[in-house]
């Protein structure tokens, strides 16, 4: 394959995984917790840098590229350690203990909390959730630009 196709590939990946995101936001009615939404930007580098790609020569674009693409693989992979509960997540976006707590707390608590939670797995398919899907995805799309990175 040429880079060019390389680019196409990576950079369209990351192009077709945002605009998954978005209909299942708009269309499937499913907002995005704030880790999602964590997960979006690094793809929307990696489309700017496919552009970028296009147009110039040398090896930048391609390696900012792969660097949003590896980037979203890690958010998204974080985000699934939250989903499964192997550890917790920012706590703006989890559910922590109540043990201890008085009824005020508890109450801030609620009051504070994100309308979406983190640590919830709205959908799935094969038993991954999107943030899975999301970061076994993306590192391939990683992959993908490391190779137009070699034939850059």
């Amino acid at each position: 394959m040429t880079r060019k196709q390389l680019i196409l590939i990576a950079a369209g990946g990351s192009l077709m995984a945002l605009l998954g995101a978005f209909g299942f936001q708009y269309i499937g009615n499913m907002p995005p917790c704030e880790l999602c939404l964590w997960q979006r930007w690094p793809h929307g580098v990696a489309i700017v840098a496919g552009v970028l790609a296009l147009m110039m020569r040398g090896r930048l674009w391609p390696l900012i590229g792969m660097l949003g693409a590896l980037t979203t693989s890690a958010i998204g992979f974080y985000h699934t350690g939250v989903e499964r509960k192997w550890w917790e997540g920012l706590t703006s976006c989890t559910s922590s203990g109540t043990s201890g707590m008085s009824a005020e707390d508890l109450l801030e608590q609620i009051m504070a909390a994100p309308l979406v939670r983190c640590d919830v797995v709205p959908w799935e398919m094969f038993t991954l959730s999107m943030a899975t899907w999301n970061g076994i995805g993306s590192l391939v799309f990683a992959l993908v630009w490391w190779m137009a990175v070699k034939r850059s």
